[in-house]
């Protein structure tokens, strides 16, 4: 028996929970994950499932997922497709594993199709461009806690397969709605979500969250200007029609447009903090990150774990060629470490 939405007592509780009629959240726990759970969101349709992201392909978290099936009468055999939002493993991995069981098509932006080539195949050093990246925005010292062989992140690597079908700027028709597929990069290059303008309902995968701002563009290939491309998105989303907001993590939202209202002021002040921390002095992007408050706590970047001190500078640096496109700040290197002054 589902159980509904209001009054849970936390959104990351085991269980099938809806949330729209024949729309049901489902959060499938990750084992040694600050984020502690993801939604993945089940779509009754016709006498069958569609799947909006997949989880991670961990044991617990397919137990967890079968059970909650179990809930609304159905089991994995039921899904005729997953539409996936974008790469991660707590999105992706899952879908690949039920794939090879049940045969079950998986959908992926299009924008993701070098990540996915990089991924599936990624050499002996897993995320060596981000690791360069860090040692030129001046944090060598974080570089000894990423991942350094195949061994690393349980073989993650293993569940990254092309998809059945790239999705491009679309909408598709399934038996009971249609789903629009905005691309949304930021997070990810080809991040996308997906938006049903007839029930109000927008699967917003990790482009909108209620509690935590999502990282950007820390992903197996470096681009440019991923922080723009976020804020460019979140200005895209903002124009839709209001709608009720479905995350990967945390509860749903009544509307959207104020979550990302506050995402837009967020970056925008720390824009600000940027600029005031390069104009006392702060040049590398490790400097800059080390001056600045992280997560809602106002922590100091030491006081982050590892992998969320790398997020903190990647976003730092990101942050700082923003700042650089807009004329305030510009890029002096120096013995290959990326370095940033105002201009005067």
């Amino acid at each position: 028996m589902t159980t509904a939405e209001v009054g849970s007592p936390a959104w990351d509780e085991p269980g099938c929970f809806e949330v729209a009629p024949h729309v049901y959240r489902i959060p499938l726990p990750l084992p040694h994950d600050g984020l502690r759970a993801v939604n993945v969101y089940a779509i009754v349709d016709g006498d069958g499932l569609v799947m909006i992201d997949s989880g991670q392909q961990v044991d617990v978290a397919r137990s967890v997922f079968v059970a909650a099936l179990g809930q609304i009468n159905a089991s994995p055999g039921d899904i005729e497709r997953f539409l996936v939002t974008h790469i991660h493993r707590d999105h992706y991995t899952q879908a690949v594993a039920l794939r090879r069981d049940f045969g079950t098509p998986i959908s992926l932006g299009v924008g993701e199709r070098e990540s996915i080539h990089r991924a599936a195949d990624p050499g002996p050093i897993p995320l060596r461009e981000q690791m360069v990246e860090l040692e030129r925005c001046g944090a060598s010292k974080l570089l000894d806690h990423l991942p350094s062989s195949h061994d690393s992140q349980d073989m993650v690597w293993r569940f990254y397969e092309e998809p059945d079908s790239w999705l491009g700027e679309e909408v598709l028709e399934l038996k009971s709605r249609r789903l629009r597929v905005i691309a949304t990069p930021g997070h990810t290059k080809g991040h996308v979500v997906f938006f049903d303008e007839d029930n109000g309902l927008l699967f917003a995968g990790d482009h909108v969250l209620p509690h935590i701002t999502p990282s950007i563009g820390f992903e197996p290939i470096v681009y440019p200007n991923p922080l723009g491309s976020y804020l460019e998105s979140l200005r895209r989303v903002r124009r839709l029609p209001e709608a009720r907001l479905l995350p990967a993590h945390g509860h749903p939202a009544d509307r959207f447009s104020p979550r990302v209202d506050a995402l837009l002021d967020h970056h925008d002040h720390r824009l600000r903090a940027t600029k005031i921390a390069v104009g006392e002095g702060a040049q590398t992007p490790y400097e800059v990150a080390v001056q600045l408050q992280w997560t809602r706590r106002g922590r100091h970047l030491e006081e982050l774990d590892s992998f969320n001190q790398m997020l903190a500078v990647m976003e730092t640096k990101f942050h700082l060629e923003l700042l650089v496109a807009q004329g305030v700040a510009q890029q002096v290197n120096h013995d290959g470490i990326y370095r940033f002054t105002l201009v005067a």
